[in-house]
C-alpha cells in the first residue's frame, strides 16, 4: 500500500495494525507525514516545526518492535504537540511567543514523557493561539507571533478557533495521527469542533500540566485531538496518572483508567439519560441548533431518554463568567512566574524573562512583530493581580466553583439523574479579520471549565461547509461514561468528512 494512502483517515488502530503486518514502519509513516506537512501547510500555517529526530526515533521503534515487540497502541504512532508543552530535545517550546525563542525547559512536560514510554513519535509542535489566547481582549484565534496565523482547512481565510488551533488544523487535514492541545476554557473543543474532529478536555487533574506553560491551575489541562473517538481515548490513556510533579493530579488516583478503549461501545447510548442545556448554548446560530436537533433524535433513536430541557441553573449567572477572569488573571502572574523559572537561556548573553511583567517588557520592546495586530490588555490586567491570599481571588475561586459545579452542572445532573448533558460545541468557522479580532458569538465550555469537570466534542455536521461539533459533558472524573456517550453517537452519526486540500 502507498505510504500516503496510509495517511487519510487513518485511525491509530489501523496504522498499528498495518505496523504489526508488516505492511508498513513507523519510519515510514513519520516520513510521509512529514513530507504531507511541508507539502500542505505551507497554506495551513499549523505545524512550527518538525522533530529534526523523528525519523532516528522512529527507525529505533521499528528496531524495537521487531526484536522485542510493541509496546501498546501508541508504538511508533507520529503525534504532534501544541507548542506550550516542553520537550527537552532539539525543537523549541514557545506558546508561539518570540519571548522564549532560545531558552530552553529542564525536561519534558509529564505528558511528552508519557508518550514517549507509551512508543509514541513526537512529530513536531503545533501553531497556536499566541500565550493560549489569553493575552489580548481583541486577539484573533489561531496567530501567534512565531507561526503567523493559522487557517482553517475547510475555508483557507476562516478561524481555526483557539488556543489550540494548529492541533486541530493539523489532525483535522491528515497531517499527523493525533495531537495534544490544552484548555482553559474552550481551547481543546472549539478548535476541534470548528475543525471537524474529536477534542476530550479531561477533568482538571486526570492529566499533568507539569511542563505546560500554564493560564491558571484551576483549570488548565491536557487532552487529545483526534479524528475519532476510538484515537481519543487511546491517546487519553496514556496521559493519566498521578505526577509528583503536579500535586492536583493525587485527586486523580482513585479514578483514572491505562486503557480508555474499554468504554468504546457502539450500543453505549442505549438507556442513557442525557439531557439537553438548552438556556445560553442554543439561540445564537440557528444552523447549528438545527444539526444539534438531529442528533438528539439520532441518539432518541439509539435508545437514549432525553430530558429536554435540561438546563444549567447557573447558567445566565453572569458572575460565573466574572468570577473565571478574576481566577485567570491572578493565577497567571503566579503560575507564569513559576513556570519561567523552570526556563534557562541557551546562551549566556540572552535576557532571560522571570515574570509576567518581563514579558510585557519584551512586546513592547518587540511591538512591531508581537503587538502589531493587537495588543496585551489581559497580560497588563494580571501583572496588576495581587498575590493568591488576596480575598478578591480566594471569594471568585469559591464563587466560581459553587455556581459552575454545586449550584450548576451537579444541580441539573442531579435533579434528573443524568450521565450527560449535551449541547452545541460552538458556531462555525468565522472569516479572519485584524481589525475586528474574533467573531465568537458562543460555546457551551464555560460551566465544565470553571468547575474543572471534562468535555468531549465530537463532529455532528456542517453548515455551508464548514464543521460544527456537539459537546457531551458530565461530573468530574466521569471521561468513561462521556466517551461510551460519544463513541455510541459517532457510530450513529459517521459525521466527519475531511476538508478538500
Amino acid at each position: 500500500m502507498p505510504q500516503r494512502d496510509l495517511l487519510h483517515e487513518t485511525t491509530i488502530a489501523d496504522l498499528q495494525s498495518h505496523m504489526e503486518s508488516g505492511a508498513t514502519t513507523a519510519l515510514a509513516i513519520t516520513s510521509a507525514y512529514s513530507e504531507r506537512i511541508r507539502e500542505i501547510d505551507t497554506r495551513l500555517h499549523s505545524v512550527l516545526e518538525i522533530n529534526p529526530d523523528a525519523l532516528e526515533i522512529a527507525r529505533a521503534l521499528d528496531v524495537e518492535r521487531r526484536e522485542r515487540g510493541s509496546r501498546g497502541p501508541l508504538h511508533g504512532i507520529p503525534i504532534l504537540l501544541k507548542d506550550n508543552v516542553d520537550t527537552d530535545d532539539a525543537m523549541q517550546t514557545t506558546a508561539g511567543s518570540l519571548a522564549l525563542l532560545g531558552s530552553r525547559p529542564a525536561q519534558d512536560a509529564t505528558v511528552a514523557a508519557r508518550l514517549r514510554a507509551a512508543g509514541a513519535i513526537i512529530l513536531g509542535k503545533a501553531n497556536l493561539s499566541e500565550w493560549a489566547n489569553f493575552r489580548s481582549t481583541h486577539s484573533i484565534s489561531g496567530w501567534s507571533a512565531r507561526g503567523g496565523q493559522c487557517q482553517n482547512p475547510y475555508r483557507t481565510g476562516h478561524n481555526p478557533c483557539g488556543s489550540s488551533s494548529g492541533s486541530g488544523v493539523a489532525v483535522s487535514a491528515n497531517l499527523a495521527a493525533a495531537a495534544l492541545g490544552t484548555e482553559t476554557d474552550g481551547s481543546i473543543v472549539c478548535p476541534s469542533a470548528v475543525n471537524g474532529i474529536v477534542g476530550i478536555k479531561p477533568t482538571v487533574g486526570l492529566v499533568s500540566r507539569a511542563g505546560v506553560i500554564p493560564i491558571a491551575h484551576s483549570q488548565d489541562t491536557v487532552g487529545p485531538m483526534t479524528r475519532t473517538v476510538a484515537d481519543g481515548a487511546a491517546l487519553l490513556g496514556a496521559l493519566v496518572g498521578v505526577d509528583g510533579r503536579d500535586g492536583a493530579t493525587g485527586a486523580s488516583a482513585a479514578h483514572f483508567h491505562t486503557d480508555y478503549t474499554q468504554f468504546l461501545h457502539a450500543d453505549g447510548l442505549r438507556g442513557a439519560r442525557i439531557g439537553v442545556a438548552r438556556e445560553r448554548y442554543f439561540g445564537y446560530h440557528n444552523q447549528t441548533d438545527a444539526l444539534v436537533e438531529q442528533a438528539i433524535e439520532i441518539m432518541r433513536e439509539a435508545g437514549a431518554v432525553i430530558i429536554d430541557p435540561a438546563n444549567i441553573p447557573t447558567a445566565n449567572d453572569e458572575r460565573m463568567r466574572e468570577s473565571e477572569l478574576t481566577v485567570l488573571l491572578y493565577e497567571l502572574k503566579a503560575d507564569m512566574a513559576h513556570y519561567l523559572a523552570t526556563r534557562t537561556p541557551t546562551r549566556s548573553d540572552q535576557p532571560q524573562s522571570h515574570t509576567l511583567g518581563d514579558l510585557i517588557t519584551f512586546n513592547r520592546a518587540n511591538a512591531e512583530r508581537e503587538l502589531e495586530i493587537f495588543g496585551q490588555e489581559l497580560f497588563e490586567m494580571a501583572w496588576e493581580c495581587r498575590d493568591l491570599t488576596d480575598p478578591a481571588y480566594v471569594d471568585a475561586l469559591t464563587l466560581g466553583r459553587k455556581l459552575a459545579g454545586a449550584e450548576g452542572i451537579n444541580a441539573v445532573m442531579n435533579a434528573h439523574r443524568l450521565d450527560a448533558l449535551i449541547a452545541p460545541t460552538g458556531a462555525p468557522s468565522w472569516p479572519n479579520d485584524p481589525t475586528q479580532g474574533d467573531r465568537y458569538v458562543g460555546g457551551s465550555s464555560r460551566p465544565a471549565a470553571v468547575a474543572g469537570y471534562p468535555l468531549i466534542t465530537v463532529p455532528a455536521g456542517f453548515v455551508d461547509g464548514l464543521p460544527v461539533g456537539i459537546t457531551f459533558m458530565g461530573r468530574a472524573w466521569s471521561e468513561p461514561t462521556l466517551i461510551r456517550l460519544a463513541y455510541a453517537y459517532e457510530q450513529k452519526s459517521f459525521a466527519r468528512r475531511p476538508p478538500k486540500l
